[in-house]
């Protein structure tokens, strides 16, 4: 049945938002060719979103051109204001943005693994209000959090997890109480994966498989252009995956004996030593001492090291492979992307000794930062899906 002419306004309305999202500013002219509407419509469209506070004349399309279709029209970026959290183990970095995801201000605190919850929630919080003010901001509108536990896909909380620190679970409860802002979670790893998909080496790809390398190992799982969380928000948890050469099996508490025995930095670190490498002094501290090595390890032309690791990462990509058959497996954080092509390289041919199914390796683009782009690109999407509905 075709739709009312309410629901019709809806869908045009929308359709025009998001490819001036997508598109940046335009003219009624290219909203008229994009979204194949008439001339009438279009300009009713504008005239609606103008007066709704979403859209205004941000220039004119040509010196000598006069008119309604000369104006370009772009997104108000002011009208809500976003921040997106990385919180780690080790501590928190945060940017505040507009409405289209454009950064305002941004900052970083180191925390301690064993801080006292209390303190650690309250220099949290201060930090991003005071980076809120730095930036502008009246208020916020939609907040992102990258965390390294698990969520909760029914109550989208952060679920009850042994490992981590236990000022993470105060920090999210403390802003939640503490900000107007509408507070969304999600996996680091997930929020890796949704950056990548985006912006970075898997932006051509619908259904692709992730694997974090920094300081430990994750995965996420796009299918079909959907992330996938599992029944209890634990799918791509990788680390626990129980792979040969590790001497022992995981348990429920402990990814020890698993596929993080093998590939997360510590590990890495260890087999470099097996071949004479080291880290470099002083140690970086702001990435994984795996990073720093594997970086040098690529420079120096260490193939030998390159394809043990290698070899090590094919075990999980072979996994992943089997089940889900995703074509493409891209090697993220901070260690694939210092790993780079000649990494994925080696992965990709190891793994095709392991699997009749033609998969590429890719290496990320994004590295660390991915987890806070990501995370931002939530917030975006959150405060979007509210403003940009009808009514709003």
């Amino acid at each position: 049945m075709p739709a009312s002419p309410s629901t019709a306004r809806v869908i045009n309305d929308r359709t025009a938002l998001e490819l001036l999202q997508r598109e940046g500013p335009l003219t009624a002219g290219q909203l008229k060719t994009l979204t194949g509407l008439s001339r009438p419509t279009v300009a009713d469209l504008v005239e609606r979103l103008q007066e709704s506070g979403l859209i205004r004349v941000v220039g004119e399309a040509g010196a000598r051109r006069r008119g309604p279709n000369a104006r370009v029209y772009g997104i108000v970026a002011d009208r809500a204001h976003l921040a997106a959290l990385d919180v780690r183990t080790e501590g928190v970095s945060l940017v505040v943005a507009d409405l289209l995801g454009a950064t305002l201000a941004e900052a970083a605190l180191p925390i301690a693994r064993d801080s006292d919850p209390e303190p650690a929630v309250e220099l949290t919080a201060s930090l991003l209000e005071r980076t809120v003010r730095e930036a502008g901001a009246a208020r916020l509108h939609s907040v992102g959090i990258g965390v390294p536990g698990l969520i909760d896909p029914v109550t989208g909380e952060l679920r009850d997890a042994t490992g981590l620190p236990a000022w993470h679970r105060s920090l999210v409860a403390a802003l939640q109480e503490r900000l107007s802002a509408r507070i969304v979670l999600e996996n680091e790893t997930n929020l890796a994966a949704v950056a990548e998909q985006s912006t970075g080496a898997a932006r051509d790809r619908d259904t692709f498989a992730f694997l974090w390398l920094g300081g430990g190992v994750g995965a996420a799982l796009f299918l079909d252009g959907r992330l996938r969380r599992g029944a209890s928000g634990g799918a791509g948890e990788i680390g626990f995956l129980p792979v040969p050469g590790t001497g022992g099996l995981p348990s429920a508490s402990d990814c020890g004996g698993g596929f993080h025995s093998l590939t997360g930095s510590r590990a890495i670190c260890a087999l470099a030593e097996e071949y004479g490498l080291k880290p470099p002094v002083p140690p970086e501290t702001h990435r994984p001492p795996a990073a720093a090595i594997v970086a040098e390890a690529v420079a120096a032309g260490a193939e030998e090291f390159l394809d043990a690791l290698a070899a090590r990462l094919s075990l999980g990509a072979a996994a992943l492979t089997a089940i889900l058959d995703p074509g493409c497996v891209v090697l993220g954080g901070e260690v694939g992307l210092a790993g780079g092509a000649e990494l994925a390289s080696r992965v990709e041919s190891a793994l095709a000794e392991l699997t009749p199914l033609p998969t590429r390796v890719r290496p990320g683009e994004l590295g660390g930062a991915a987890i806070l782009r990501g995370a931002l690109l939530m917030a975006r999407d959150t405060a979007q899906e509210e403003l940009f509905a009808p009514g709003a």
